[in-house]
């Protein structure tokens, strides 16, 4: 009988680490469950420990290495987790004999497509290296965002005008596939997630600040969602410990998240941080709205 939240299964589960506190959580919670996990530690991106866990380390492009180490432990689930700051070259590309013939639309991809593109070009291959993707949601279920405030603080009506904004601007920017979270500062979208991640963006947000550049005497929200398109297997938007010390040093009022389609890391800790700080954490549909409060 499968672990409680983990789907039915006779392999071993696979993790795909990238870099950032996620990769170890799941880990851990997959460990809870009975797993035994085996990490695959991406070079030049993961920057964790494994000591404890079985592992390897393999770069990001060699899935002939990967498909070889699937056979050799017996991996028939992976789950993709952590941030990946740069997409492999297409000299990084090793594949495996059933994935030769994919080749060509890899190399088109890497070149032109964007970051849920590769992914999904990504899980594509892990797929037929004869293993199956599922979410990190899929073991560690607890970590979503579910609809509403996390902490003790609410947002106010100015705040509630930041949040649609903010999801306006989140769902658009998702839509061309750039990246999944938007900040807004009296009903005005200063600030737009990229490749640099929403702690570079949050640094951006404090200097603008700081620059005068934007006004101090109102707040402001970040907004994370899921891009419209979305593969949610992978790369759900997440907020943790540095994302409060981002906002607080951007000087927003909060944050508000997809429901249960975001993840919240170090939920504890983040709560206590954020209502140390004065920030709320909320839970919000994507469409919006006053009616989805």
């Amino acid at each position: 009988m499968a672990a409680r939240g983990l789907p039915a299964s006779k392999g071993r589960l696979a993790i795909i680490a990238g870099a950032g506190a996620l990769p170890h959580h799941v880990a851990e919670a997959a460990r809870r469950q009975g797993e035994d996990p085996f990490i695959i530690a991406l070079s030049r991106e993961a920057d964790a420990e494994w000591t404890g866990f079985d592992h390897s380390i393999l770069a990001i492009g060699d899935f002939a290495a990967i498909s070889r180490t699937f056979e050799a432990e017996g991996i028939d689930r992976v789950v993709l987790s952590g941030s990946v700051r740069r997409r492999p070259e297409w000299r990084d590309i090793r594949p495996t004999l059933s994935t030769l013939a994919k080749v060509p639309s890899v190399l088109r991809t890497l070149m032109s497509g964007g970051d849920d593109a590769v992914l999904r070009m990504a899980m594509d291959l892990i797929e037929a290296s004869g293993a199956r993707v599922i979410g990190a949601q899929e073991v560690v279920p607890g970590l979503l965002a579910e609809v509403g405030p996390l902490g003790a603080r609410v947002p106010t009506e100015d705040d509630w005008r930041d949040i649609e904004a903010g999801i306006a601007a989140a769902n658009a920017l998702g839509a061309l596939d750039v990246g999944q979270g938007a900040v807004a500062v009296g009903g005005r979208v200063i600030a737009l997630e990229g490749a640099e991640g929403t702690d570079a963006m949050l640094s951006r947000v404090a200097a603008l600040k700081t620059d005068g550049r934007v006004s101090t005497r109102r707040r402001g929200v970040l907004v994370k969602l899921c891009k419209p398109q979305q593969d949610e297997r992978a790369d759900l938007p997440s907020i943790g410990p540095s994302t409060i010390a981002g906002a607080e040093a951007a000087g927003l009022a909060g944050i508000a998240v997809e429901s249960g389609r975001a993840l919240i890391l170090e939920r504890s800790r983040v709560v206590k941080a954020a209502d140390r700080s004065g920030l709320f954490i909320l839970g919000v549909e994507r469409e919006g709205g006053r009616g989805r409060r």
